[in-house]
């Protein structure tokens, strides 16, 4: 078997339909797109969402939900995760650069520092943001807790 011996499985491929050359292709005329109507027309293209006249879903459902605009999104660190990454690099104050450098966070992320884990060294953490109990948590153990 050779690259030139190859060819597709007998019923596979099908000529195409050649439209609108003339009355004696069998296909000329309206060209298989009937009479009159936007279909019928050149450069028709169907809108997305488009239900034939009938109202569309997205118009028929009602408008839910709120976004608000003053949200901020934080990047979630524990203390378990502050306290591995002091214990492996020997670190006594962790802050945004330090993580960066861990490859937990990009640097353009907000950070925020939560109590799930525990804590047993003492550490300076600055962050965006803390949780009352991690804030707790840092100073309970000797540490301070800093908002940039």
């Amino acid at each position: 078997m050779k690259l030139h011996n190859l060819k597709p499985a007998t019923g596979s491929t099908h000529s195409r339909r050649r439209i609108g050359r003339g009355p004696g292709s069998g296909l000329g005329g309206t060209s298989t797109r009937g009479h009159k109507g936007a279909k019928a027309r050149s450069g028709y293209k169907k809108k997305i969402g488009f239900e034939g006249g009938q109202m569309p879903l997205q118009r028929r459902v009602p408008k839910a939900g709120f976004k608000n605009i003053n949200h901020k999104e934080y990047f979630a660190v524990n203390l378990s995760t502050l306290q591995k990454l002091a214990e492996e690099k020997n670190l006594t104050k962790i802050g945004v650069a330090e993580l960066v450098a861990a490859g937990l966070t990009n640097g353009k992320e907000l950070v925020k520092v939560l109590a799930k884990g525990e804590l047993t060294v003492k550490l300076d953490v600055e962050a965006n943001a803390f949780s009352k109990t991690a804030e707790e948590a840092i100073k309970a153990v000797g540490g301070n807790a800093t908002i940039i």
